[in-house]
């Protein structure tokens, strides 16, 4: 667990950290191009403003286990798309600039995972958790660059508010042999923020901010439900788990300043780099189109989850959180390689897109099951990974708001495409010692136990950005929300001794994809760049699976079930700019 808590958290603050770097050095480099022509009036940034943002990141929420140690889970991860407004006020003295900001933002976040599990002879619990609001008050403090000031590094740190909404839902006790038990929790908590970030002047009033924060919750004690412990048999009273949760986020947001012309024609259409030719440079407004292709390497790896509820379909009523088994494949490691491509219009519409195809055969599988055939509380069996391909795209159409010489700011609608499939190899059992895997293998644990296929199709909103931070410096950021879903999937068993064919299908649920990349003009024309970016998709708790041989040969059955996805990494990019 730690150690994708630390890959994840790494590849959200490299690109961030990077520009950070960047900005350091860039205080004190000299001009690249000897003959600058910049405009006359000098950027200040003191003053008051006010801005909104959008953003995206990931969570864990850690739950104490009560009965012991834990032999798996206890740690729920958490997709998080958010959106919210800032006010703030700065003071410059000289090329440092000090201020203070409050930020308010909506969460949509969705995440599920085992926890309370101490034995295999004891029914652990499905844990849900996720925020729905954050606040932040915090200090900044900076140092300008860049011609006349216009780029702004900086750190920020104060004090952070999160209402965090979850369940503690017992998973399938024996089929009515223990009492069903749940309990659900929704409190506020304050706690700690840290971030770094940068941020453009565009015009003499709007300025772009790309940011990534740190947060941090200690969290209250709730409420366990009793559970039930076999063999012997026995119920195991309510307790207390300790919860603490920390969440890495990205944002770009849009600030206007006060007491400033919000369209000055003259700061917001003269480029702050070009050589003096004695010619006027193209401006957004005045340009022709536009295209800038190239391609990525992306390393990255992934996730993919599906819960099997206990509540079959004909109960409504039913909680479908009751879980009677649920497959894990983690630790996906991959490389891809992909083309991405835009085209600008001199009118401010756009389109962008990209496709890649990449491999792995690195992971493991964690398939669970709770109270099967009435006598075994909790079994975990291991597998690894191999043969591991995944496949995606995106598409995109937008319209630049702001466009500038520098800089573009614009939103976008479009369509996302993931498609994964593996198999998982060999069997281990983690949990229980009274049932071994299914016909191992003799020689090793080469045995393919089984395979998944899965595709997600998805509409995605939101909003890109780009802006030149030094005159060979480009920073370009996007962050796109994926208000429904659509899935379906095969899981293959094929360890038992009559190999089952699960045909999965759901829709609803949501998704966040999000990505930063700052690059470097060799040329004019042509640049590389370094990135960051995160995918995650979910569907409804109550989608279906259908299971074919489950309940022995030419059986059929449908159950509800409930699939989830993620995705994230570093990239590496090369990309040539025609104007």
């Amino acid at each position: 667990m730690q150690e994708v808590f630390g890959m994840r958290s790494g590849v959200l603050l490299s690109g961030v950290a990077t520009i950070a770097l960047v900005a350091s050095g860039a205080a004190n480099a000299v001009d690249l191009w000897p003959d600058v022509k910049l405009p006359a009036a000098v950027w200040s940034w003191s003053g008051g403003y006010i801005g909104g943002n959008v953003g995206g990141g990931y969570g864990r929420t850690s739950f104490s286990n009560p009965y012991g140690p834990p032999i798996y889970g206890g740690v729920v991860d958490t997709p998080v798309f958010l959106v919210g407004g800032q006010i703030g006020y700065n003071w410059q003295k000289n090329s440092w600039v000090f201020g203070v900001e409050l930020d308010v933002s909506g969460a949509v976040s969705d995440g599920t995972n085992t926890c309370l599990a101490s034995s295999g002879f004891v029914v652990s619990a499905n844990c849900a958790a996720g925020p729905n609001v954050f606040a932040t008050g915090t200090g900044r403090v900076g140092y300008t660059f860049g011609p006349h000031g216009h780029t702004l590094a900086y750190l920020k740190g104060g004090l952070a508010w999160q209402n965090n909404r979850g369940d503690v839902v017992n998973n399938n006790e024996f089929n009515g042999r223990g009492t069903q038990e749940n309990t659900s929790f929704d409190y506020g908590r304050v706690g700690g923020i840290i971030g770094l970030g940068v941020e453009q002047a565009l015009t003499s009033a709007w300025s772009l901010k790309v940011e990534y924060d740190y947060l941090h919750f200690g969290g209250p004690s709730i409420a366990t439900p009793p559970t039930v412990q076999f063999p012997p048999f026995a119920i195991l009273p309510a307790n207390t788990t300790s919860l603490s949760s920390t969440y890495h986020i990205g944002t770009i947001g849009l600030n206007y300043h006060f007491d400033a012309d919000p369209w000055d024609a003259q700061r917001s259409d003269a480029p702050l780099f070009t050589k003096a030719t004695g010619s006027v440079p193209p401006t957004a407004d005045t340009a022709g189109w536009s295209f800038e292709g190239g391609s990525r390497l992306w390393v990255s790896r992934g996730r993919f989850q599906w819960n099997d509820s206990a509540v079959p379909n004909e109960v409504p009523a039913g909680d479908p959180n009751i879980l009677v088994s649920r497959i894990t494949h983690h630790g996906l490691n991959g490389l891809s390689g992909e083309l991405f491509g835009r085209v600008d219009s001199p009118w401010g519409a756009f389109l962008k897109s990209n496709v890649g195809i990449g491999r792995f055969d690195k992971g493991i599988t964690n398939d669970e099951d709770w109270g099967i055939d009435r006598s075994l509380s909790y079994i975990n069996t291991r597998s690894g990974q191999a043969n591991g391909r995944f496949t995606y795209y995106t598409a995109d159409v937008g319209y630049d708001f702001l466009r500038g010489a520098n800089y573009k700011v614009g939103g976008f609608l479009g369509w996302t495409y993931y498609e994964q499939s593996s198999d998982y190899i060999g069997c281990v059992q983690i949990a229980n010692p009274m049932v071994g895997c299914l016909r191992p293998d003799p020689d090793g644990d080469d045995t393919v136990a089984g395979s998944q296929n899965s595709q997600w199709n998805a509409p995605r909103a939101g909003l890109s950005a780009e802006t030149m931070l030094t005159e060979r410096w480009r920073l370009s950021s996007d962050v796109a929300y994926l208000p429904w879903t659509d899935f379906k999937g095969r899981d293959n068993h094929l360890v038992r001794p009559t190999t089952t064919f699960i045909d999965q299908r759901g829709n609803g649920g949501g998704g966040v994809q999000l990505e930063g990349v700052l690059s470097y003009f060799i040329t004019k024309n042509f640049s590389v760049g370094i990135g960051a970016r995160y995918w995650a998709m979910w569907t409804k708790k109550d989608s279906e699976m259908t299971c074919t041989g489950c309940d022995g040969p030419g059986t059929t059955g449908t159950e509800l079930a409930k699939f989830s996805t993620e995705r994230w990494g570093t990239f590496f990019q090369a990309s040539y700019k025609l104007n």
